[in-house]
């Protein structure tokens, strides 16, 4: 693994991505320590965009022969570096690859791993797909979104006007309720008056030994903290989403039967009453963060999506 790059220079250097096609020094040694530069990328842009206050970090990455494009959102305390897995994938099925650091996480503005509202990230979700047409990337507009991401996709699915450009939804360890979210609501109220965060808890949401090593020891983008003020906003959104009308649309949903970070079953029953018929694919011993499974596992959900995705 390269030696870390200086997070806080490459923030604050970053340059508007429509605006200026140069990108800081410090882009390079980002690629190198999170391992982002794919033989099958063509083209590839690190910038950014304002969306809801924020400044995004956003990026893409163009195959020779695109045929479509995936759109990208990756869950809570994670960001783009920890998604080469994904990125590369996708690349291989000729899409076009765009995605951004959700607020406060990564290399996007905003306080670390909060939010002041879910519907922000409806706000963050709109920018991307508007600059998807700006740089008229090719259709249709995949969206891919694990665990929070997810959350975000069904949100859009359900309560917003999604574009006719719009191909397929995956939602990958999908965020509805997180597990034991009786004793989350109680400590938040609990806490909501006295703090602005708790300390993080880090778990072994993955049988890959060196990714739980990486994000726990040598990450520099990792958020220690817990902000209440997440936990307030997920609370007001569960439910308005769980009362949301149903859907249609089918997305293909990807989950692990090991996943002791959301409550899958509830999860599960919620995304099976509200769309038509979604596609499953139960991962046995698969926990949470799937983007960063063991091989074995990440290649049996990647075929089924393959299969479903031409």
């Amino acid at each position: 693994m390269p030696e870390a790059f200086a997070p806080d220079l490459l923030r604050a250097s970053l340059r508007p991505l429509l605006a200026d096609p140069h990108e800081p020094e410090q882009a390079m040694a980002y690629r190198e320590f999170y391992r982002l530069q794919f033989a099958a990328a063509v083209d590839s842009r690190l910038g950014w965009i304002a969306a809801a206050g924020y400044r995004l970090a956003v990026q893409a990455w163009w195959p020779a022969r695109p045929r479509a494009t995936l759109v990208l959102l990756h869950g809570y305390y994670d960001h783009v570096g920890l998604y080469r897995h994904l990125i590369e994938w996708a690349l291989g099925m000729e899409f076009v690859v765009l995605t951004c650091d959700l607020p406060g996480h990564g290399l996007s503005s905003g306080t670390p791993a909060s939010i002041n509202d879910f519907a922000e990230y409806q706000a963050v979700l709109k920018a991307l797909l508007e600059l998807a047409e700006v740089l008229q990337l090719p259709q249709p507009w995949h969206l891919f979104g694990q665990s929070t991401g997810g959350a975000i996709l069904l949100d859009y699915l359900l309560t917003g006007a999604p574009r006719p450009q719009i191909g397929e939804t995956i939602l990958l360890a999908p965020l509805v309720r997180p597990r034991a979210w009786w004793r989350s609501r109680l400590g938040y109220r609990l806490l909501k008056p006295f703090a602005e965060s708790i300390p993080r808890h880090f778990y072994a949401n993955s049988s890959d030994a060196q990714f739980i090593d990486f994000v726990q020891s040598r990450d520099p983008l990792q958020a220690r903290t817990l902000p209440v003020a997440w936990v307030g906003a997920l609370a007001r959104w569960i439910p308005r989403i769980e009362a949301a009308p149903r859907s249609a649309r089918s997305p293909l949903i990807v989950q692990g039967d090991a996943d002791l970070t959301v409550d899958w079953q509830h999860n599960l029953r919620v995304l099976q009453d509200k769309f038509s018929q979604p596609p499953v694919c139960l991962l046995a011993g698969g926990r949470h963060h799937l983007a960063n499974e063991a091989p074995a596992l990440r290649a049996r959900y990647l075929a089924f999506l393959a299969a479903r995705l031409g």
